[in-house]
């Protein structure tokens, strides 16, 4: 019982500090725990371990049993496809559904594809290819090709051509943490 308060407490105080406007507290609060399986990851795929911690804040506030309304799954909200993608490319055996919870695999999963996404945007005439890679993760590449079809090289255009509301405040948290926290 007492563990349960004690719980309670802390959810009510980072859902406190958050509204205050204390973003930057609430964001170390509960993301040490999984340091070392990040920096693991970061190393693997060449992803910045501050950007890695920005995805899964704004995907999951670091809750490794959080599960989407689309069946994402986990802190980095994986799917079941991109863990076969990942497991794939990486010559792992494919993760079952529960496996996707466990955080090592689900930071892996997450960040290969994270990686992949970056990668491709990279060798694209991008000024800054980070938003379309953040805008893949959340919204799949067939929607970001389509908003980035006429945005000639310019953020701004491409900015204005996402017609998901959702991926505009996806991308600006997740931009907005990673600059605060590197």
């Amino acid at each position: 019982m007492t563990r349960q308060i004690l719980h309670l407490a802390v959810k009510t105080l980072a859902i406190g500090l958050l509204m205050a406007g204390v973003a930057g507290v609430a964001f170390y609060f509960y993301i040490h725990a999984y340091d070392d399986m990040i920096a693991k990851a970061s190393s693997e795929y060449g992803v910045d371990s501050k950007l890695i911690r920005a995805v899964i804040w704004r995907e999951s506030h670091f809750n490794r049993r959080h599960i989407g309304k689309n069946k994402e799954i986990g802190l980095m909200q994986v799917t079941q496809n991109a863990a076969r993608d990942w497991a794939t490319a990486a010559h792992e055996p494919i993760p079952f559904h529960q496996d996707l919870f466990k955080p090592e695999i689900n930071i892996r999963t997450g960040t290969w594809y994270l990686h992949r996404a970056i990668q491709y945007w990279s060798a694209k005439p991008k000024a800054n290819p980070l938003p379309y890679a953040l805008a893949e993760y959340n919204a799949g590449r067939s929607n970001t090709l389509r908003w980035a079809a006429h945005d000639q090289n310019d953020p701004n255009v491409f900015w204005n051509e996402i017609t998901y509301p959702s991926t505009r405040r996806y991308i600006r948290d997740i931009m907005c943490n990673y600059r605060r926290n590197r």
